[in-house]
């Protein structure tokens, strides 16, 4: 069912009426914690998983600390500006990329797939059929994976600070604070996302800054969770979603895909609802 962004009902398309279809064919729930398919992906989430979460968070909250200290150090007054449009479009592109990821995630692959499938698919497959799960997700779960793209970022700016010298790092400074900020940004959006769905015991900055559309709000990421989850994708301020849905990104990107592997979008995602 596709949604404009001011959360009209344009049309249902054909995988969320097979969707509401099977829905409505039996007394069992449709989502939350007693679903089926919903029980079933959250027994998927391993120790081993758990493991790696702990490694993510410890080393990548270990370079965001020497990173940002390091920026600090170098800082000069007279480049002042650099941190304000190194953030802005840190957080520009941290939006574009919570939503290419969402985007391929919610819509391609398989939970049977090996290593990504169980590690990095199946809590996307959880989140539709049980939303409120990651409000029960504690700060690992919740931000693991984040953390470990921060590492990614983040390990070779840390390595050039600790090598480089002071004219090398002057030279690049800007660029090292535009992926340290891209780093915070993608960081923080599952716990933005965590939020959104998250409707009390909120702190007052939270929703404040929610409500200024300054983080994804939870009446915008809702539009995301009309079946068959087909729009909204960008979770991090969620700004990003108006002109994608006005330009079609999201479906034409679909469509050429289709085209030229004959590969559906969703497939995955509507097996897992019919589990109910």
């Amino acid at each position: 069912m596709r949604m404009s962004p001011k959360g009209n009902t344009e049309s249902v398309g054909e995988m969320g009426q097979e969707f509401l279809q099977s829905s409505s064919k039996n007394s069992t729930p449709r989502w939350g914690q007693n679903h089926a398919g919903a029980q079933e992906l959250a027994s998927l989430y391993s120790t081993q998983k758990r493991i790696q979460e702990y490694v993510c968070v410890i080393i990548g909250a270990y370079l965001m600390l020497y990173v940002g200290a390091m920026l600090v150090v170098n800082f000069r007054s007279e480049n002042w500006t650099v941190p304000l449009l190194a953030g802005f479009l840190g957080i520009i592109v941290a939006d574009f990329f919570s939503g290419l990821v969402h985007w391929a995630a919610d819509s391609y692959g398989s939970v049977t797939l090996p290593v990504l499938g169980k590690a990095f698919i199946r809590p996307f497959r959880e989140h539709h059929i049980d939303p409120t799960a990651i409000t029960r997700h504690d700060f690992i779960e919740t931000n693991g994976d984040n953390f470990m793209i921060a590492v990614a970022l983040l390990t070779p700016n840390a390595l050039r600070f600790y090598l480089a010298n002071t004219t090398s790092i002057e030279a690049s400074y800007s660029i090292q604070s535009f992926f340290y900020l891209l780093a915070v940004f993608v960081t923080l959006t599952n716990q933005i996302h965590k939020w959104s769905h998250t409707y009390f015991g909120l702190p007052r900055w939270v929703t404040l800054l929610q409500d200024l559309h300054v983080i994804l709000p939870r009446k915008h990421h809702r539009v995301h969770h009309v079946a068959p989850h087909e729009t909204f994708f960008c979770i991090t301020t969620g700004w990003l979603n108006y002109p994608m849905e006005r330009y079609g990104f999201w479906t034409r990107l679909e469509d050429c895909i289709q085209f030229f592997t004959g590969i559906k979008p969703r497939v995955d995602d509507l097996k897992w609802a019919k589990k109910g």
